[in-house]
């Protein structure tokens, strides 16, 4: 019997979440260490099992992976969610690296200042909006299909979804001019792996509290504000 994948991480969401949406969108059990104090991250480190000495790290097929965008493809090779051909592969990485900086907005949004939260919350919705869902709104348009690429859900496909309900949290309404991706919201969300993971109970984390916040922050030691300092970085690749 193949062994599970054991993901190892702190108990939140971070870069470690979307590699549980795509394990589990492939129908794949695994298991989790989650670390709650930064003596248990030292510890971890101190094993020699993490390359360059950060999470998230993934235990799977006898290897531990790190490097979150390494991880994601590894998955979505082996479980047949990355395409089936070079250009339905250039295709999603496209999208899911387009994804990426939206989602790195959103994850980083509760390390806001308090005077800068109304104001960062103010540039992920209209980058959202004008930036970012309308390019995916004309994929499914040109597309004709019920996925992003070919014709059959791919990692692309769950990215989306995943930030998607990232930014409802945001803003419940953000999809309200789109609604091509409305209905894919609707339709991804009913394939039966993908459901049973938005259920209440599954490895699915919460958004960040002040109490995550504070354990993460003890954790891997940064500070408050690190939203405009993540904001530089992406913004420099436009």
């Amino acid at each position: 019997m193949t062994e599970k994948p054991v993901l190892h991480y702190f108990n939140g969401r971070g870069r470690m979440e979307s590699i549980r949406w795509l394990l589990a969108a492939a129908g794949v059990e695994f298991e989790e260490k989650l670390f709650e104090t930064r003596e248990e991250f030292e510890k971890l480190i101190q094993g020699g099992t993490l390359m360059y000495e950060q999470v998230p790290m993934v235990e799977i097929d006898g290897m531990n992976l790190v490097q979150t965008r390494a991880i994601l493809r590894y998955v979505a090779a082996k479980y047949g969610l990355y395409g089936r051909n070079p250009e339905e592969q250039a295709w999603i990485d496209m999208y899911v690296e387009g994804l990426r900086d939206l989602s790195d907005m959103i994850m980083y949004f509760p390390l806001s200042l308090p005077e800068e939260k109304e104001m960062n919350l103010e540039y992920i919705l209209e980058r959202a909006k004008t930036r970012f869902f309308p390019v995916y709104e004309k994929a499914l348009r040109d597309h004709g299909q019920d996925f992003l690429v070919g014709n059959r859900l791919s990692w692309a496909d769950v990215q989306l979804l995943e930030v998607i309900l990232m930014a409802e949290e945001c803003e419940a309404g953000v999809l309200s001019g789109f609604p091509l991706l409305q209905d894919f919201k609707v339709r991804i969300s009913q394939i039966p792996t993908i459901n049973r993971f938005l259920q209440p109970g599954s490895q699915r984390k919460l958004p960040l509290d002040e109490q995550s916040i504070g354990t993460a922050k003890d954790i891997f030691k940064f500070e408050r504000g690190m939203f405009l300092k993540n904001m530089s970085t992406i913004v420099a690749e436009y």
